[in-house]
C-alpha cells in the first residue's frame, strides 16, 4: 500500500494505477499504470498532476486521442543541467579571471563525472578535498578552489530554483592554515633595481613591477585597465569594474594617482596597449586572463627575487604604514575592506591630491 490516491508500490518505485472510466476505454484500456518515483513526495505530486491532466481529457467528449502518459510524466520533472553547462554560463555573466574557476571545475569533474548539478553529494565534495590533499596542494590553494565550485553550485541552485544544501558549504579541511608561511616582501633596494631594470627593458610583463609595487593594485587591476581607466594628463587611474573584469570587492572602485615609477611604466605600457585595453595579450573571449600575467610576473620575479608578485602589495602596504599612514587612506589606496568602525563608512574618502602626497612621501624617486 503507498496511501497516496490513485498509486501502488512496488520494490520501492511508486506506480500510478487507475481504472479507466467507460467512456475512455477505447482510448487508454481498462486500467492505466505508469511508473511515477521511487520518491514519495515526487510521486505524490506527480499523481495530483496526471490525474488533474487525465479528468480533463476525459471531460472532453471530443477528444480522439489520448495524451501521451509518459510525456505528461516527464514535463513535471525538472529539466537536468550538467554541472559543465551552468559553470560556462556563470563565467559568461559574471567578468572574472577564467582559469581559476575553469581549473577547478575540471578536476572536480575529472573525479566525480559531468552530472546533473543537483546531482553532487558530501561525499564527492570530501573525495576532490583529499585528491587535492594528497596531491600536496596547500590548505589555501584547496579552499580557494572549493570557494570556486561552491559559487558556481549556489548559483545553479538559486536559478534552477532547487532547495538543497550546496555539498561543499563548510567543509572541513585537515591542517587548514598550519601549513602557511609568512609571505616575503622585497627591500626598498630590491624594487628600485627592479624597477630601473623594468624601465630599461621596455618588457610589458616586467613593467607590471613598478605599476603594482607604487600603487599596491592587485595584479587583475592593472592588467584590466581599459584606456577610459587611464588618464595620463591628470596622472590618474581609476579602478571600477568594466567590459573585460570586474572588482574583488566593493572597496577595490577607487582612483589612484600616478607618481614616480609608477606613472613612468604607465606610460612605457601605453606604447603596447590597443585602442581599448592596455593589456591586450591578456585578453582572451572578452576576458581578462590575470592568471597568465601573473605566472609570467612570478617567473622573472621567482628568478631574480624569491618573491612573487603578490609580494609587491604587502610591501607597499608595509611601507605606507611605515610613513605614519592613517589607516583608512591605506584601505583607500590599497582598495582593502575597511577594520575600522562604522565610521568609516561614511564621507568621500581622501582627496586625490592628499593621496598623491603620500604616495610621493614614500616613492622610490630615480
Amino acid at each position: 500500500m503507498s496511501h497516496i490516491r490513485y498509486t501502488i508500490s512496488r520494490s520501492g518505485t511508486y506506480y500510478y494505477n487507475r481504472r479507466v472510466p467507460s467512456h475512455a476505454v477505447s482510448l487508454y484500456g481498462t486500467h492505466i499504470r505508469q511508473a511515477l518515483s521511487s520518491c514519495r513526495l515526487e510521486a505524490e505530486a506527480y499523481s495530483t498532476r496526471l490525474s488533474n491532466a487525465l479528468e480533463a481529457s476525459w471531460t472532453c467528449c471530443t477528444s480522439t486521442t489520448p495524451i501521451n502518459i509518459s510525456a505528461v510524466i516527464d514535463s513535471f520533472k525538472p529539466k537536468s543541467y550538467l554541472l559543465s553547462e551552468m559553470t560556462e554560463e556563470y563565467l559568461s555573466l559574471r567578468k572574472i579571471d577564467y582559469d581559476p574557476p575553469k581549473l577547478a571545475i575540471n578536476t572536480f569533474i575529472n573525479l566525480a563525472g559531468d552530472r546533473d548539478v543537483v546531482s553532487y553529494t558530501r561525499d564527492d565534495a570530501k573525495l576532490f578535498v583529499d585528491v587535492l590533499h594528497n596531491q600536496g596542494n596547500k590548505t589555501a590553494t584547496i579552499r580557494r578552489r572549493i570557494n570556486c565550485i561552491s559559487a558556481i553550485l549556489n548559483y545553479a541552485y538559486a536559478e534552477l530554483d532547487v532547495d538543497k544544501r550546496n555539498p561543499f558549504s563548510r567543509l572541513f579541511i585537515r591542517g587548514e592554515g598550519q601549513d602557511a608561511h609568512k609571505r616575503g616582501t622585497f627591500t626598498l633596494d630590491q624594487l628600485k633595481r627592479g624597477y630601473d631594470h623594468a624601465l630599461s627593458s621596455g618588457s610589458q610583463v616586467k613593467l607590471l613591477m613598478p605599476l603594482l609595487g607604487e600603487t599596491g593594485c592587485r595584479l587583475a587591476e592593472i592588467v584590466g585597465l581599459e584606456l577610459d581607466d587611464i588618464d595620463m594628463s591628470e596622472g590618474v587611474i581609476h579602478i571600477r569594474p568594466n567590459s573585460i573584469r570586474r572588482l574583488k570587492i566593493m572597496n577595490s572602485v577607487r582612483s589612484l594617482p600616478l607618481v614616480g615609477y609608477a606613472k613612468e611604466a604607465m606610460q612605457l605600457a601605453l606604447e603596447h596597449s590597443d585602442k581599448q585595453h592596455l593589456y591586450p595579450r591578456y585578453l582572451k573571449d572578452g576576458r581578462c586572463r590575470a592568471t597568465h600575467a601573473s605566472n609570467a610576473l612570478c617567473k622573472w620575479l621567482k628568478k631574480d627575487f624569491g618573491l612573487t608578485g603578490h609580494s609587491l602589495r604587502h610591501t607597499f602596504r608595509d611601507r605606507l604604514r611605515a610613513s605614519a599612514c592613517p589607516m583608512e587612506m591605506i584601505d583607500q589606496i590599497g582598495g582593502w575592506s575597511s577594520i575600522g568602525t562604522v565610521g568609516t563608512k561614511y564621507g568621500l574618502g581622501y582627496s586625490i591630491d592628499l593621496l598623491r602626497q603620500q604616495l610621493l612621501s614614500i616613492s622610490l624617486i630615480r
